[in-house]
């Protein structure tokens, strides 16, 4: 095949990227519980967000939907899993979305049009913002979890008000200020929208979630089944009447495939699986990493995502390869994903993690946060 010199400005781009250390590579590899094999080199995992560690089980074969929900594709299967997620999420109904980011477009489109006024979070993930986008309504962006600025920022007419957000931000690892939110909420007549893919099922009682953790509800709920769960999918949970909107209105469940029936039952039954042993271990693991990482010097917090500041694109990269020749995955995130000169290694901590998995990693870091800490 010719080159087509009409790309040559692709070249230029990817040449850019490479120089700014933004350049992005896919690496394939195998996971097996607590490791990864990239290469023929094995590696203890700190980048998966299975963070029950519940993923390594067959999934049943069977029939694929083969069609829109709407049309051929509503299995009863999906019945059994909506109505236990409602009942997960102390909500009346649920809807399934293929993924998570198909689920924050798709309801926060539904709810939201032109005339509205979204208030959305600085550090907001990608599905929301663009979500918030092609809405139509009037978006304001708020400074993160920074309450007098949302509070400004609410003030004045719209047709309905929503304040979304995540319940444990993806990049900083921390929780969001949902008490807060919610009093400006009540005060503003406001709708909140959580996102809390990566709090479901790992946090809370029974992993209901970072409303529960932090004692504060929500009006409308949108998760991840792929996360804590280690299935497939994504879900919205609210009151009756949203959900129908969303089955009427939301073009990301209208116009595509649905999930097959045999993804369903997998989430259907790690739904309904116990847990609790998971999660306690999840959070051991959470406290030990946390502690040997402060001891380092490194940022650490409270929660399963574990941001280690490196500052430079270029010096995130350096560091995520140290990390690697040591046998530790733990991969360098950069602009645009964060700001620039906010490069970090993302740690995240899941309960496949043993005591001694914990305690090679920390010997990584050490030697990393000697060799680019100096």
């Amino acid at each position: 095949m010719d080159y087509d010199h009409r790309f040559d400005y692709v070249d230029l781009e990817l040449d850019r990227a490479r120089k700014a250390g933004l350049y992005r590579e896919m690496r394939y590899g195998r996971t097996d519980g607590a490791r990864i094999t990239i290469g023929g080199k094995s590696l203890l995992n700190l980048c998966s967000n299975d963070y029950l560690g519940m993923c390594p089980t067959q999934v049943p074969q069977g029939q694929l939907q083969s069609s829109s929900r709407l049309l051929a594709g509503n299995d009863e299967s999906y019945r059994e899993l909506e109505d236990a997620l409602a009942g997960h999420k102390s909500q009346e109904s649920s809807l399934v979305y293929p993924t998570g980011y198909m689920a924050n477009m798709g309801a926060i489109s539904a709810v939201a049009s032109a005339g509205d006024l979204i208030l959305s979070d600085e550090l907001n993930h990608a599905s929301i913002i663009d979500a918030c986008k092609i809405t139509g309504a009037a978006v304001s962006i708020y400074k993160h979890n920074d309450m007098d600025d949302l509070s400004s920022k609410i003030r004045g007419k719209a047709q309905n008000k929503f304040i979304v957000c995540e319940g444990i931000f993806s990049m900083d690892g921390d929780y969001s200020d949902l008490a807060r939110i919610s009093e400006v909420a009540r005060e503003e007549g406001a709708v909140t929208i959580l996102d809390d893919a990566h709090g479901d099922f790992a946090v809370g009682s029974d992993g209901r979630g970072t409303p529960d953790e932090l004692g504060s509800g929500v009006d409308v709920y949108i998760s991840s089944l792929s996360k804590g769960l280690g299935s497939f999918g994504g879900y919205v949970a609210s009151q009756n009447n949203v959900i129908d909107l969303c089955v009427n209105r939301s073009r990301q469940f209208i116009y595509t495939s649905a999930l097959p029936r045999q993804l369903v039952s997998h989430a259907a039954e790690r739904l309904l699986s116990e847990r609790s042993g998971r999660q306690n271990a999840l959070r051991d693991n959470v406290a030990m990493l946390s502690r040997g990482l402060g001891q380092l010097g490194c940022q650490s917090g409270d929660t399963h995502i574990m941001p280690i500041h490196v500052g430079g694109e270029k010096k995130a990269v350096e560091y995520g390869r140290f990390l690697f020749e040591r046998g530790v995955f733990a991969q360098p995130v950069r602009y645009p994903t964060v700001p620039r000169g906010q490069a970090r290694i993302r740690v995240s901590v899941t309960a496949w993690l043993s005591r001694e998995d914990i305690d090679f990693a920390l010997g990584a870091f050490e030697a990393a946060q000697a060799r680019f800490s100096a």
